[in-house]
Parts: C-alpha cells; sequence; structure tokens
C-alpha cells in the first residue's frame, strides 16, 4: 500500500467516526422533528458550510476547470444528491419502527451489496476483500444484533436504505475520477435539501420552535456529519477500490457503539468486543491484495 492510499483510508476512517457519533444527533433530533425536516435542515447546512472552503480552495488553487467539466460535475451532484436524500429518507422513516441495533446491522449490508453492484462495472476484488466482507457482516451482527432477525416493516426501509448507499457509494466511484469532490459535495446537499424541503411542506409542519429545539443534533449533523463527513466520503473514496472503501465506512458501527460507551455510559460486553475485533480484522484483511497487485 502506497502513501497515497494510507491517506485515503485514514480520511474514510475519520469518515467513520464522524458518522459514528452522528447516530447520537440522529436520535436526538427526531425528538423534535419529522424525518424530512431532519434531512433537509441538516443537508442545507452542509452545503452551506462548503461554500466559503469552496471559495478558499480556488484561491488557493487557481480556478483553472474546462466547461466540460461543469457539466459532468453538475450531473454528478444531482446524481449524488439524489441517492444521498433517497437513502437518508428510508434511513429516517426505518429508525422510527425499528432498534438502532437492528438499524444499525442493516444498513451496513451495503458492504456486500457495493461488491456484487461493482461486478456489473467492471470493479472486481480480490480473495482477501470478499474474506473481508464476510467477516465485518459477522462482525457487525455480534455487535449490533441483541435481538432476534425478524424482519418488519422498519428492517425492510432500513434494508433499501442499504441498497441505495451502495448506488451512493458507485457513484461517488464514477464521478470522482473526472470532477473536483468538494464542489460535487456541495451540490449534492442543496440537491438533497431541494427534494426532501419539497417532502418536508408536502407531508410534515415544521414549526421554527422545533427546529431551535433541536438545534444541536441538527447542527451536529449538518456541519460535520453532513459538510465534514460526506465530503470526506467523496474526497477519501478517490481512486480507491469501492468495495474496501465501504468496509472502512462501515466501522461508524464501531465507533457508535464506542460513542455511546464514552458519552451516554454504555457497557461494552463480551460479544461486542468480539465483533469490534472481527471487523478491524476484517479490514486489514481487505487492504493485503492492493499491495499484491502493487508488487
Amino acid at each position: 500500500m502506497n502513501s497515497r492510499q494510507i491517506r485515503q483510508s485514514l480520511i474514510l476512517l475519520l469518515t467513520a467516526v464522524i458518522w459514528g457519533v452522528a447516530f447520537v444527533a440522529q436520535s436526538v433530533g427526531m425528538d423534535y422533528v419529522g424525518p424530512f425536516t431532519f434531512i433537509c435542515a441538516r443537508s442545507l447546512i452542509g452545503g452551506l458550510v462548503l461554500l466559503p472552503c469552496i471559495t478558499l480552495l480556488d484561491r488557493l488553487n487557481g480556478q483553472q476547470k474546462k466547461s466540460t467539466d461543469r457539466k459532468k460535475l453538475l450531473l454528478g451532484g444531482i446524481c449524488c444528491g439524489l441517492a444521498l436524500c433517497t437513502a437518508s429518507c428510508f434511513q429516517q422513516f426505518g429508525i422510527l419502527y425499528t432498534s438502532v441495533g437492528k438499524a444499525g446491522f442493516l444498513t451496513a449490508f451495503y458492504i456486500i451489496i457495493v461488491p456484487i453492484l461493482g461486478l456489473f462495472f467492471g470493479k472486481k476484488c480480490g480473495p482477501f476483500v470478499w474474506i473481508g466482507v464476510l467477516l465485518a457482516l459477522a462482525g457487525l451482527y455480534f455487535l449490533c444484533m441483541t435481538e432476534s432477525l425478524r424482519l418488519g416493516n422498519g428492517d425492510i426501509l432500513v434494508f433499501i436504505c442499504a441498497c441505495l448507499f451502495s448506488v451512493h457509494i458507485l457513484v461517488i466511484d464514477y464521478f470522482t475520477q473526472y470532477v473536483d469532490g468538494v464542489k460535487m459535495s456541495c451540490i449534492q446537499f442543496f440537491v438533497c435539501a431541494a427534494v426532501s424541503g419539497a417532502a418536508m411542506l408536502i407531508f410534515e409542519r415544521p414549526e421554527p420552535a422545533q427546529l431551535l429545539a433541536a438545534w444541536k443534533p441538527v447542527l451536529y449533523a449538518g456541519v460535520l456529519s453532513s459538510g465534514a463527513g460526506y465530503t470526506l466520503q467523496i474526497v477519501g473514496q478517490k481512486d480507491m477500490n469501492p468495495t474496501v472503501a465501504s468496509l472502512i465506512l462501515s466501522l461508524e458501527s464501531v465507533v457508535s457503539v464506542l460513542a455511546g460507551m464514552l458519552f451516554l455510559n454504555q457497557h461494552l460486553s463480551s460479544r461486542e468486543l468480539f465483533g469490534c475485533v472481527l471487523m478491524f480484522a476484517a479490514i486489514i484483511l481487505a487492504q493485503l491484495p492492493q499491495k499484491e497487485k502493487k508488487e
């Protein structure tokens, strides 16, 4: 593994940490506002946060983009925004009707959906990556599942969310070859905010007082989870195998458990610790094919 791949992996690991802690913000925020309102608010904040970042980066690097890039940039932002919005909506509604543990386990199914879908686009994986995927799934089961695996309506919604997040990862993998990742991330947030905002006005009745009451979780989800997290995902995924990227991102489930232990005084059982060990082993194992291909 070269220095660039190590840097990309660390960026994705930081993304997983931000998203893992964000589960707390999502849960608390839903106590005050509806799913569409929460998604719209966090996406709008995420897009606004990136505007000054883009201006600063343009001044530092110089604006030397071809006119053809703008079309792909807009198309990439729209595709990513639609995938992100639909996935987030299914996740938010699914959490309302299922437990957090089952939601975390089912959402992380994208780690096996991504390589399967990637086969249709010529994204082949080595045997160590596939073994890593199976190890990670086993780890997620021990980490998240503390009850019987019976599928209800909420579980089905979350599983659909996992499929849509898989599409989101593959769309990012395609467009980051051609366009600026930060700008595409900014566009995807405004697209997500527009679509969820329209649904908010149709199906929900948001009030300013409710948003003000939920300002802490909304601000965290908007600035860090959306603005920083999804942008880091786009930047970190560039030139990375999407399956390996999805494995690293799935560590958000481990981080969410650790965050509960640190911030909510929750304790890890031996079963959960075993699940964490399996997931870390899966991440390390998935990196090995990259080194072999270089040699």
